[in-house]
């Protein structure tokens, strides 16, 4: 145990931050272990929800500072490369679309074409989107105005007794 009255009180405050971290952690680790019994299994619709679950808690814990941004992306990033060795495995079906909506009316068709039009005069680099923006002039640098004078706001005051002195007198 520390002597020093500081050192005493960073036992205390870490031990509380600890306590409350532990909680995170093994939620994190909880996400993690569902989701890989998951994707283990097969189950293809509930190990997305899953991955979506444990993605999200390492996330905040990395937030939060209780894991390192690297062991976060780590740790996800193994998870994601077993959900993507599932979905390859898993079989797509194949989506037959039904005729209706197939046929559209020509005005639809129309339109499309003018935005095809469009996307063609913009520029698809961004070292063209450069070329193609005129060079912008150099602003000139502000001049600081000199501070007013202190014998300018004399004369103010003066204006302001005499005012009060003219409704007396009219009054």
């Amino acid at each position: 145990m520390p002597n020093i009255k500081s050192a005493q009180k960073r036992v205390r405050v870490t031990e509380r931050k600890r306590l409350r971290n532990k909680s995170v952690r093994t939620m994190c680790k909880t996400n993690v272990n569902k989701a890989e019994r998951l994707i283990f299994m097969g189950d293809l619709n509930a190990a997305q929800e899953a991955v979506a679950v444990a993605i999200t808690s390492l996330d905040k814990a990395a937030e939060k500072g209780i894991i390192h941004l690297n062991n976060a992306a780590r740790r996800k990033s193994r998870l994601m490369k077993k959900f993507n060795e599932l979905q390859a495995q898993a079989p797509t079906p194949a989506v037959i679309k039904p005729k209706a909506a197939k046929a559209k009316p020509k005005a639809a068709k129309a339109k499309p074409k003018a935005a095809k039009a469009k996307s063609k005069t913009k520029p698809r680099t961004k070292a063209a989107e450069t070329k193609a923006k005129p060079k912008a002039t150099k602003a000139k640098p502000k001049v600081a105005k000199p501070k007013a004078k202190a014998t300018k706001a004399k004369p103010e005051k003066a204006k302001k007794e005499e005012a009060p002195e003219k409704l007396d007198s009219e009054g």
